[in-house]
């Protein structure tokens, strides 16, 4: 199963879009201290990805998840700029020091690795449905709507 951690709730679909549009099982974890509205707000993410099979609001990612079985997508603990998105990256970079499949993503798109998303127009139509609250964080930067990005590190 595909794991997203997104330290803030948008995060899984300005960095992981086109993982979660894949129709896979996955699961999001969510940082922990999310306000109420924000909370609110991530229930329509099952509502349009019925492959997502559950969201947890936490500030760690539960042992009995980490199975070599899973795929882990974290943002990058080099390029993200934001405080908790570097937290989430270390401790992503933890995880997969210990062997575990870990992906990198980027949510600022100033990362190397970047592409074009697949379908830009579908992803801002949910961001915005989904989100409204963070509606003027793309509304004038496209960059998190036109772009995503994925890194595997060889240890």
């Amino acid at each position: 199963m595909d794991i997203i951690i997104a330290p803030h709730p948008d995060d899984e679909l300005i960095g992981c879009f086109d993982i979660i549009r894949k129709k896979e099982p996955c699961m999001i974890i969510y940082g922990g201290e999310t306000e109420s509205k924000r909370r609110e707000e991530t229930k329509e993410v099952k509502e349009f990805f019925d492959n997502v099979v559950g969201q947890l609001f936490l500030m760690n990612v539960p042992a009995h998840l980490l199975t070599k079985e899973n795929t882990f997508y974290f943002p990058d603990p080099i390029y993200e700029t934001h405080p908790l998105h570097r937290y989430y990256g270390m401790l992503g970079e933890s995880i997969a020091r210990s062997g575990k499949d870990v992906i990198f993503y980027s949510t600022n798109m100033n990362s190397p690795y970047i592409h074009e998303v697949k379908e830009p127009d579908e992803k801002e139509r949910y961001l915005n449905i989904i989100y409204p609250s963070q509606k003027s964080l793309w509304e004038y930067e496209k960059k998190y709507i036109l772009f995503e990005g994925y890194c595997k590190w060889i240890f």
